[in-house]
């Protein structure tokens, strides 16, 4: 399967990495608008190639999209340190609304995965000016918070972050809705679980993971300037589960007419497949939760100028 991201930064860079370590797709192309950084990038990879699977990897213009089945588009502007996700909007609406008109142009068929940030409303944006299908469009969302979520779960209650489900939903940022009434072990709600095997869910400790869920990003870039090996590998697990049409359910953001008002851009678990997104699922939410999730798309409806 042939896979166009744009945008050779350090985010485009790890996701290309990641899809080349794991097999994801026969074919990469790379745009930016810096050609140079798109060449080196391009090479740098194509040396991982040599110890991973064997992939045709290239740069070049919007023109080498042709045949993407899939388009990441990871072209905005990176997050500094002490910027909200929603500060970034200006200036990355400007970006993306000069390339994809291209990008449609050269992949008519392929679906459009939106990583940059702010990625809500951007998603949003790129579903209105594409007029591509519902589904065809959508952004990574919390598929990262809830990653998260379950790694720190796993932590707290000495199991693998396989074996729960836990779910982030909403705007992939300051409001977004850790949904503590569903998460389950073994088909074991959490609390009745931690007691089984002693280890008690005091206010404290869910204090501590929602931070710990919520404040990962702005900690990183604080750190060493920008986040790029998670969100990279969870563009390959995206890219993924389109090529082998696997319908997995992952919590990606787009349009929720679910939701009362108008239809934000924003994660709830969702089934993907070949096509981009299948089907939206609503899980049963705490009154609390529910108010939460509300609260949340009203935030991305007045960012969005709704």
């Amino acid at each position: 399967m042939k896979v166009g991201i744009v945008g050779a930064g350090a985010v485009g860079s790890s996701a290309a990495y990641a899809m080349i370590l794991g097999g994801t797709a026969s074919e990469l192309v790379l745009i930016d608008p810096n050609q140079e950084l798109a060449r080196a990038q391009t090479e740098d990879l194509q040396d991982a190639t040599l110890f991973a699977s064997p992939l045709a990897i290239a740069t070049g213009d919007y023109a080498a999209l042709a045949g993407a089945a899939v388009v990441v588009l990871c072209c905005g502007a990176r997050q500094l340190p002490g910027e909200t996700r929603l500060q970034l909007l200006g200036r990355n609406q400007l970006i993306f609304t000069q390339i994809i008109g291209q990008v449609v142009a050269h992949a008519p068929d392929a679906v459009l995965l939106v990583v940059s940030n702010p990625v809500d409303v951007l998603t949003g944006l790129v579903c209105r000016l594409s007029g591509l299908p519902p589904g065809r469009v959508f952004g990574t969302g919390t598929l990262l918070d809830t990653a998260r979520f379950r790694a720190h779960l796993g932590l707290a209650a000495g199991v693998s972050p396989q074996s729960i489900h836990a779910y982030v939903l909403g705007e992939h940022g300051d409001s977004e809705v850790l949904v503590w009434s569903t998460v389950a072990v073994a088909g074991i709600p959490l609390e009745p679980f931690a007691k089984q095997v002693g280890r008690p869910l005091t206010p404290g400790l869910k204090a501590r993971i929602d931070d710990g869920v919520r404040n990962a990003a702005a900690r990183i870039i604080q750190g060493k300037g920008s986040t790029c090996y998670g969100i990279g590998a969870a563009i390959a697990q995206i890219v993924r589960a389109i090529r082998d049409d696997q319908e997995i359910v992952l919590t990606v953001s787009a349009p929720s007419p679910e939701l009362s008002g108008t239809a934000p851009c924003l994660s709830l678990p969702r089934v993907l497949g070949a096509r981009g997104v299948v089907r939206t699922l609503f899980p049963v939410l705490a009154a609390g939760e529910r108010q939460a999730l509300e609260r949340s798309a009203q935030v991305l409806r007045q960012a969005d100028g709704g």
